[in-house]
């Protein structure tokens, strides 16, 4: 019910509390398809995000079956004076995985959206679920060489989270064999050995979601929060002595 603008002033009036030196913002259109609409129709919505005066750039979600050169055009003309970034929802490199969840696209929609945002300039994210039904640890690793092929500036990992009266809440219901759920020490581990594989210049802007436990399915990982997560990550990166990219130019060529 708000309009956008009302939403960034509000948005700005929470942060600016919090981040008292901050003196510009990157306002980011996260849930929904935000490009899944007629460029005209964009170029209105976006021309009020941009007109802001303390908006320096912009975070586009939305998924790689859902864009075209049209559009991108015009998100490279912002480029030119705002900072953009346009954000995919991969979710998985194997076709198999992507149908099995009725996901709607390919793995190849993905890498075609991905190199025509890349070749126009325009700074790229792509976010992907570790744990889908079907797919082992092995091949959460392998992937790893897709990834690292594409031209993004950003990712961001989330682990399976199973939600109340979801179809995927009914299907575990129905086959809990075909799931396999990490404890917290295993899917650092996991992630150790995905994070040394991954190109070193890719930004990990997250690796693990967290959600109010009255929302889950299943017990989850319980009131763990980010900061928890990611100060036993780094310990295990110290412990190991590894770090990102350390068995990257052994993995796989560094994308041209």
């Amino acid at each position: 019910a708000k309009s956008l603008t009302e939403q960034i002033e509000q948005g700005i009036a929470f942060h600016s509390s919090r981040g008292r030196t901050a003196e510009y913002y990157i306002a980011y259109l996260q849930s929904g398809t935000n490009t899944h609409a007629d460029i005209h129709k964009l170029r209105d919505i976006y021309f009020e995000v941009v007109s802001h005066p303390e908006i320096s750039g912009l975070i586009v979600g939305t998924r790689p079956d859902c864009i075209d050169e049209e559009k991108l055009d015009y998100f490279a003309e912002l480029a030119e004076r705002k900072y953009v970034i346009i954000e995919y929802g991969v979710e998985s490199c194997y076709d198999s995985t992507l149908k099995r969840i009725n996901r709607g696209h390919d793995f190849a929609t993905a890498e075609r959206a991905i190199k025509l945002t890349a070749e126009r300039g325009i700074h790229c994210g792509a976010h992907f679920i570790l744990g889908l039904p079907g797919e082992s640890d092995e091949m959460l690793i392998e992937q790893v060489e897709k990834i690292n092929s594409l031209p993004l500036t950003t990712i961001k990992f989330h682990q399976l989270q199973l939600f109340k009266d979801t179809p995927m809440a009914r299907e575990y219901d129905l086959h809990p064999e075909e799931f396999r759920f990490w404890t917290v020490e295993e899917y650092i581990e996991l992630f150790v050995e995905i994070v040394r594989r991954l190109r070193p210049d890719i930004v990990i802007e997250r690796f693990a979601g967290e959600a109010p436990p009255r929302y889950h399915h299943l017990e989850g990982w319980g009131l763990v929060r980010n900061e928890t997560l990611l100060m036993m990550l780094d310990k295990e990166l110290e412990r190991k002595n590894v770090h990102q990219g350390d068995i990257f130019n052994i993995f796989a060529p560094k994308f041209q």
